[in-house]
């Protein structure tokens, strides 16, 4: 059996990944940060599709915590699915912050940066001597990072997205000779529990906001988690060093 790591699988785009990937017949070991209700329904889910999972807690701006978090892998690997390799990352876990670069503060800024650009750098690092070669990474980024999409308010957020876009194509350079794909998928406004739960806050602007859309809806996780799922698949052999924008044509 193929095994996929999925990083903030408790609820929203990392849950629909892992459900979707499962649905391929792939085992997961999912992480959570503060949702352990989340991750053990997410379970729960993929138990009841005949799929098989086990949560892992993961506070993905701690870089600290990747050597135990690495062994932690390795012990739920070859516990549950008698293996000592894993062969699909999904680098979904993270979160938003809004300010206006005059009111942004350092610490906000150093929070954000760890959480989206540096732990999803060092946790494939530290993931990677347990992956099998010729698997695959996705990393979630964002349309934040394109030109019709800057939105005042979120250029901290975007940057490091599109820092990530940025090491997705070194990834990919890297990591081939081990015939392991990396690609990013760049979701648009999605609604999910992100941004501190906005859209469950705020539902009155999901209509205005649909109306930016070209396919005339706001994006919900399943229309991310799917795609995810093929590009770990076999579908998606030969795609490699993309970022794929996924987003119903969001501001086309």
């Amino acid at each position: 059996m193929k095994v996929a790591v999925v990083t903030g699988a408790s609820s929203g785009i990392g849950r629909s990944a892992a459900l979707h990937i499962a649905r391929r017949g792939v085992g997961v070991v999912l992480t959570y940060s503060s949702n352990e209700r989340g991750a053990k329904d997410t379970i729960a889910r993929i138990e009841q599709q005949g799929g098989t999972a086990v949560a892992l807690r993961l506070e993905l701006g701690d870089t600290a915590q990747f050597p135990a978090f690495q062994e932690a892998v390795a012990a739920a690997l070859r516990e549950n699915f008698q293996r000592d390799s894993f062969d699909h990352l999904v680098n979904n876990a993270g979160f938003a912050g809004m300010a206006m670069i005059e009111d942004t503060r350092e610490e906000e800024f150093d929070r954000l940066t760890r959480g989206l650009f540096k732990g999803p750098f060092f946790l494939t690092q530290a993931l990677l001597p347990l992956m099998a070669d010729g698997g695959a990474v996705v990393n979630l980024t964002s349309n934040a990072t394109l030109p019709q999409v800057t939105a005042p308010g979120y250029a901290v957020y975007a940057a490091l997205k599109g820092a990530v876009v940025v090491l997705t194509r070194y990834m990919a350079k890297e990591f081939s000779a081990r015939g392991i794909r990396v690609n990013s998928v760049a979701p648009g406004a999605t609604v999910t529990r992100f941004a501190d739960d906005a859209f469950s806050r705020n539902p009155e602007i999901i209509p205005e906001l649909a109306k930016t859309f070209a396919l005339g809806r706001v994006g919900e996780p399943d229309d991310i988690g799917a795609v995810i799922a093929m590009l770990v698949s076999e579908e998606g052999r030969w795609i490699t060093g993309q970022d794929l924008e996924v987003s119903g044509g969001q501001n086309l």
